[in-house]
């Protein structure tokens, strides 16, 4: 009879946290950068995965958002056992710095370089689907689909992107910090299964998946997909949603998940 896995206590996990942040924090700016352009592939795949399941307009919309939601979960996954640099995950870093093992200054450098590369690999993955012609998938509704998800997020009001992005990272940093107690790669995937399910189906904001599903719902749109009335995607609604996204996954992740854990189990008396 194989062994339970033993789930380490809460002081354990803020431990292996402070010490990923740690490594994360060492690294050289060019390393921080090519792995958060790696992140944002993997995050796009996940997108990727998840327009087509959306494109199936046959089946009811409980039943399309949950299974969009387990395709999207393909992004974390690839993040946490294949190593990446994610900005929303490393929002935990926090534990670290409000502990003294490494400086502020690192952590800002380190989410400033880790989110351009995120933005940077994401439109990366945005250019080769669009060479690939990826949206003709299905009689093109995939690329249909590109621009509903894209329009119906930029069509958000500001106030609802940003509560949308502190629930959101929430669950993506639950995920990370569950993540943090197992080492197999199949406790990885049911680390993040339900998480990254959970937010995806409630349509909640995260701001790199966001940085290639407008992208790729704004080119899709240029090419004549979409339809009539779908609202119109723009250069400024996107900028307007990733930095309100951002905000609400910075105050969700490094506030309400690491500042938290951070005053339960990561201070010393």
């Amino acid at each position: 009879m194989a062994e339970p896995v033993q789930v380490p206590a809460g002081a354990a996990l803020a431990e292996r946290a402070m010490a990923a942040g740690e490594a994360k924090a060492r690294l050289s700016s060019g390393k921080a950068f090519l792995l958060g352009c790696v992140a944002g592939v993997f995050i796009g795949m996940g997108g990727m995965f998840m327009l087509l399941v959306r494109a199936d307009s046959e089946l009811p919309f409980a039943l399309t958002q949950i299974l969009g939601g387990l395709a999207f979960c393909l992004g974390l996954f690839l993040v946490v056992t294949a190593g990446a640099e994610l900005f929303t995950g490393n929002n935990l870093m926090v534990l670290g710095a409000l502990s003294g093992r490494y400086r502020f200054s690192q952590l800002l450098r380190n989410w400033v370089i880790v989110w351009l590369g995120n933005l940077v690999g994401s439109l990366a993955l945005v250019a080769l689907l669009a060479l690939a012609d990826f949206g003709a998938m299905g009689a093109g509704a995939v690329a249909d689909a590109m621009v509903a998800v894209a329009a119906g997020k930029v069509a958000l009001a500001p106030n609802v992107v940003f509560f949308r992005g502190i629930l959101c990272n929430v669950l993506v940093c639950l995920a990370v910090w569950m993540g943090f107690a197992v080492g197999s790669v199949a406790d990885k995937l049911a680390a993040v299964l339900f998480p990254i399910c959970a937010f995806v189906a409630c349509g909640f904001e995260h701001c790199v998946a966001n940085m290639f599903l407008l992208p790729m719902g704004w080119v899709a749109q240029a090419q004549g997909a979409g339809a009539p009335d779908a609202a119109l995607i723009d250069l400024g609604g996107v900028v307007a949603n990733l930095g309100l996204a951002t905000l609400g996954n910075l105050v969700g992740g490094a506030i309400l998940v690491g500042v938290v854990y951070w005053f339960a189990y990561g201070r010393r008396a």
